[in-house]
């Protein structure tokens, strides 16, 4: 199980450069996880670039995957992992939601390189 970060995600949808490098981690949804704040993350990017029906058939891709939401658990472990690392508060979540689900975290997202069970592209 593998988490792809909102980065991940919206680069493989706009056909970015690094789109290829995710595309072998999207084509299998039931071995993605995917934290509520990135279904928020992406649907709100998808809904300020395009129409709402965009939004919503990219919505419902990803909610193919094993959602996770947000626990009191996650949130004190994003926090300690906020602190220890500085990441924002939406990043730390995504991170100590891979911590939990004990998976990798696969992004471009600067916040995340060189963090430790994260595959950087």
């Amino acid at each position: 199980m593998i988490i792809v970060d909102s980065f991940g995600w919206i680069e493989y949808l706009i056909d970015g450069p690094k789109a290829q490098d995710y595309e072998k981690y999207l084509l299998k949804p039931s071995k993605i996880i995917t934290p509520t704040i990135i279904l928020y993350e992406v649907y709100k990017k998808v809904r300020q670039e395009r129409k709402e029906s965009d939004a919503l058939i990219i919505y419902a891709q990803m909610i193919k995957t094993k959602i996770v939401d947000l626990t009191a658990e996650i949130a004190r472990t994003a926090a300690e992992l906020s602190l220890k690392y500085s990441l924002p508060m939406a990043d730390a979540v995504i991170y100590a939601t891979a911590k939990n689900e004990n998976c990798k975290l696969v992004t471009s997202d600067p916040h995340f390189k060189n963090l430790p069970g994260v595959t950087f592209i």
